[in-house]
Formats: C-alpha cells, structure tokens, sequence
C-alpha cells in the first residue's frame, strides 16, 4: 500500500488518532480529501439555504441551521486569522493540513479556475508556531458541531 485517502481537515480530525500514526510507521502516504471540510473552510458558506436539495450538504447534520451556525462562527475566527496572516480562510485550512507533515497530500475539490489558483497559492502561506497555536486554540478536534454525514453513513464510518 502506498497511498491511504481519507478526509481530513480542521473540521475532520480522526485520522490523527490512529491512521495518521499507523501510515507514518509503515511509510504510508496520506491523501487528504475534503481539505476545507466540504466547503466551508473557505469562508463562502454561511446559510443552510445555499444548498439545493440534491446538494449532499444539505443533509449533513454540520450544515443543519443551528450546527452551521455555530460553526461559521468557528470560521469566522479561522478567517480574522487568515486576515492577519494575509490569506483567505480556504489558504489558512490548506496551509494547516500541508503543515501536519510531508507525507499528507490534501486534495481540495474545484469548480472554478479561481479555487484552483487560489487552493495552488495556500502552498506559499507557512504557518508559524503562534499561527498554529492560534488555530489550534479556535479549532482543536471535536470543535466542528454535528456530524459529518447523516446517521445512517456514520454508522459506517471508523469501524
């Protein structure tokens, strides 16, 4: 095995448990899907009703109104970051996960050239011990609210 793909960002922190440990011993790869936890580490979703109804988010309980809410919140506090540090709150997310180690590749989803240039530029933001500690202190694991995925898929996940 070479690569192991699993999400992972500051709003999906399980893999740091044990799959994170057990690919760095084995010399595994990790491949980060959904680095800016399905969107709203960029800062552009802040409303449940952005979704339309075949939107899987639309379903997922950290996007339900009063989870959602709550959590642009935590964004919000990412984005006065990302502010200070002079990038977007989707570059601050990027740079964190690239800043968990060599071997975590994150693959962000685009729609849009603009994403891609702006995901591409995260790679020159290199956080520093008290940007780390900064984002750490707002969104240690376990701060997102709700599940990722409705009941019936969490039952599947981490088993």
């Amino acid at each position: 095995m070479s690569a192991v793909q699993s999400e992972y960002s500051l709003f999906t922190r399980d893999p740091e448990a044990e799959v994170l440990p057990t690919c760095r011993e084995l010399g595994i790869g990790f491949v980060a899907y959904s680095p800016l936890g399905r969107g709203i580490l960029s800062g552009a979703v802040t409303r449940p009703d952005q979704f339309a109804d075949d939107d899987f988010r639309a379903h997922t309980p950290r996007f339900q109104a009063d989870n959602l809410a709550r959590n642009v919140l935590l964004v919000e506090r990412l984005g006065a970051v990302a502010s200070t540090r002079g990038c977007t709150p989707a570059q601050l997310a990027l740079a964190w996960v690239l800043a968990q180690g060599d071997d975590i590749v994150p693959i962000p989803g685009t729609k849009r050239r603009r994403w891609l240039e702006e995901d591409v530029a995260a790679l020159a933001v290199e956080l520093t011990a008290e940007e780390m500690a900064a984002i750490e202190a707002i969104a240690p694991p376990g701060a997102a609210v709700g599940d990722r995925y409705p009941p019936e898929h969490m039952a599947r996940v981490n088993v």
